[in-house]
C-alpha cells in the first residue's frame, strides 16, 4: 500500500459529511468546521472560494478545491456578501447571531440552502476521519487548491451528484467511496501539474531504479529489508542504490522503511481489535518491544500513549495543527 492508496484502502471517509447546495444570490457561507480535507465542487453557477490570509479564487462548473483543515474560508456569489451561514466543527450550522440553521436550510434529501431550486448548484464534502497514512499525503498538499474537472479525466462531480439524489440499500457507502474516488483523483491531478511541487516520495516512484524499491518498501513492510536486498531487487548495485535513492526520495531506505513501518503502526493499533505484537508483525518488528522502543523513539509517545490519545480526541487536534506546521 503506498501513501495515495492509503486514503483509499484503509482509514478513508466514512459516514463521511456530503450535502447538495442550492443557492441563490445574495448568499455567503462561513466554512469553520476544521475537517481535515475537505471538496467543494461546483455543479451549476459560479463561487467565489476566499480562503483566511489567502487570496480569493472565481471557481465555475466543473471547478473543484480542496481544502486542508483547520483553516477556515468563505464561499460566496459575491466577495463583498456577508456571510449568513457558518459552518462549525461537527459540521454544526448557525447564522452568524447564533441562531441553528439546519432545519431552516433543510431542502430534501442530502440538500441544504437558501433555494430549492437555487442559480448555484454546489457539492460539498469532508473527510471526518483522519489517519497516519493520510496526514503523510495532506502535508504535500497546499492549504488550498482548485482544478478543473476536465483534467480528471472523469465525469464524477456529476456521478457524485446523481448518487446523492438516491436513497437506496448502501448508499452511505457508495457515497463515501465516491467521494474518496474524486479526492484521490483532485490529488494525482493537482501533482501532475508543472506548477505543482510533489514530495519527493511521490516523484521517486517514476524513476526506473527507485520507484519499484518504493513498491517493495510500501507493499510489504513485514519483509527483513536491507539495503544490499533491495538494489538486488531492483538490479542495481548497492552504494549506487543507495545513492540514487537517497538523492530522490530526500533520505535513506531504511531511514524511508522506517517511517513508513511506523505509519503504518499508528494506524493498525487504533483497530479494535489490534495487540502490539499483531501490529509488530504486520508492520516487520521482530517482537512487541521492538515496535514500542522505536515507536517511543520516532513518535514522542508509547503505542498504549498513542491508543489514549486517540480514543480522547487529542490525536486529530494535534495531527492537523501538525499537517500545517510542517509545511
Amino acid at each position: 500500500m503506498d501513501v495515495l492508496t492509503g486514503l483509499l484502502d484503509g482509514p478513508r471517509a466514512r459516514n463521511a459529511f456530503l450535502l447538495r447546495c442550492l443557492m441563490e444570490p445574495p448568499w455567503a457561507v462561513r466554512l469553520e468546521d476544521e475537517a481535515p480535507l475537505s471538496v467543494t465542487a461546483v455543479v451549476r453557477g459560479r463561487m467565489w472560494l476566499a480562503p483566511d490570509g489567502g487570496p480569493a479564487t472565481l471557481l465555475g462548473p466543473g471547478d473543484i478545491a480542496l481544502l486542508r483543515g483547520p483553516g477556515h474560508a468563505t464561499i460566496a456569489d459575491d466577495l463583498d456578501t456577508p456571510p449568513q451561514a457558518v459552518i462549525l466543527p461537527g459540521q454544526v450550522c448557525r447564522a452568524p447571531d447564533g441562531r441553528m440553521l439546519a432545519e431552516e436550510m433543510h431542502q430534501g434529501l442530502r440538500s441544504w440552502g437558501n433555494s430549492p431550486a437555487g442559480s448555484t448548484v454546489l457539492l460539498t464534502g469532508a473527510h471526518l476521519v483522519e489517519s497516519a497514512v493520510s496526514r503523510r499525503l495532506l502535508r504535500a498538499l497546499p492549504p488550498v487548491l482548485v482544478l478543473p474537472e476536465s483534467e480528471l479525466g472523469l465525469p464524477l462531480v456529476a456521478l457524485l451528484g446523481e448518487e446523492m439524489g438516491h436513497d437506496r440499500p448502501g448508499q452511505e457507502a457508495v457515497l463515501d467511496r465516491l467521494l474518496d474516488l474524486l479526492v484521490i483523483s483532485v490529488v494525482r491531478a493537482w501533482f501532475a501539474r508543472p506548477e505543482a511541487d510533489p514530495p519527493r516520495w511521490y516523484a521517486g516512484h517514476a524513476d526506473p531504479v527507485v520507484g519499484p524499491a518504493l513498491r517493495l518498501l510500501q507493499h510489504h513492510p513485514e519483509h527483513p529489508w536491507t539495503v544490499g536486498g533491495l538494489a538486488e531487487r531492483v538490479g542495481a548495485s548497492r552504494a549506487a542504490f543507495a545513492r540514487r535513492f537517497t538523492e530522490l526520495v530526500g533520505e535513506p531506505p531504511m531511514a524511508f522503511l522506517t517511517d513508513w513501518r511506523l505509519t503504518l503502526a499508528a494506524d493498525l493499533l487504533l483497530q479494535p481489535d489490534a495487540t502490539v505484537g499483531s501490529v509488530a508483525r504486520e508492520v516487520g518488528y521482530a517482537t512487541p518491544f521492538a515496535l514500542s522502543t522505536a515507536f517511543k523513539r520516532e513518535r514522542g509517545v508509547s503505542p498504549r500513549e498513542h491508543r489514549a490519545q486517540a480514543a480522547s480526541g487529542e490525536t486529530s487536534t494535534v495531527s492537523a495543527i501538525a499537517s500545517n506546521t510542517s509545511q
